[in-house]
């Protein structure tokens, strides 16, 4: 199987930034990390091993980037605003540096967005915000609404609440969304969210289907059987829907 690793200065994050290409061909994949995940995680979960088959056939081209977790949302030590803005920067890398090199690379014209736990909402945010760049969201374990608390997951912004938190809130700014364009190219996305029956963003799931069901946008949303917020349920789920 092909591996590549890339490493540059980041001008929008002011940070060298490093990624890990998987596979030769195919639709390229860019996946977002779990919170304490770094671009190495999905290999060292086997999560990438688990789609090996579609990767030597060819299928799928895998890029594993960091989510920068602990400068943004996780970053006790910044001002809610920051930690939002932060988050913004690094959309604004993915947007600027990733998707580019992606191109350069591969000229599939299937670009599907992914992501695990905080990594589902980084995905879904990106997609919901830029449909027209994507074809498919996989989002594993997602909470899309990141002022709940749900047991023991905090408000990340602690109270804190603007515009761009706003903007960056699926279950927020969807329902209020009008706009003819950007809905038409959602409605040509494939969405696929998964949870499990027991885990603890569950209703926040089941919210965030309504509110795509009200605004006619397909999509499947996907129950497993107890708490499926960990590796080997996502082993099993990256098969079947990426």
């Amino acid at each position: 199987m092909n591996r590549e690793y890339f490493r540059w200065y980041s001008p929008r994050l002011h940070r060298d930034m490093e990624l890990l290409v998987f596979g030769h061909a195919g639709a390229k994949v860019l996946m977002f990390p779990t919170r304490d995940g770094r671009f190495w995680e999905y290999e060292q979960l086997g999560i990438v091993g688990s789609l090996g088959e579609k990767l030597s056939a060819g299928h799928l081209q895998l890029y594993c980037i960091d989510g920068l977790a602990n400068e943004s949302f996780y970053g006790a030590h910044r001002h809610p605003a920051d930690r939002i803005r932060r988050h913004a920067a690094l959309e604004d890398y993915v947007l600027n540096e990733v998707l580019p090199l992606m191109a350069q690379k591969n000229a599939h014209d299937c670009t599907i967005v992914q992501g695990c736990s905080l990594g589902a909402y980084q995905a879904a945010s990106l997609v919901f915000r830029h449909p027209h760049l994507f074809r498919k969201l996989v989002a594993f374990s997602g909470r899309y609404d990141l002022t709940l608390k749900v047991e023991s997951f905090d408000d990340l912004f602690s109270g804190y609440y603007d515009d761009t938190i706003y903007f960056h809130t699926p279950t927020h700014f969807l329902p209020q969304l009008s706009c003819d364009w950007r809905l038409d190219r959602l409605k040509q996305v494939d969405i696929v969210l998964t949870i499990g029956n027991e885990d603890p963003f569950l209703d926040n799931n089941r919210h965030l289907s309504q509110v795509l069901t009200d605004k006619g946008v397909g999509h499947q949303l996907h129950f497993w059987d107890g708490r499926a917020h960990r590796a080997g349920a996502w082993r099993r789920m990256a098969p079947l829907y990426i």
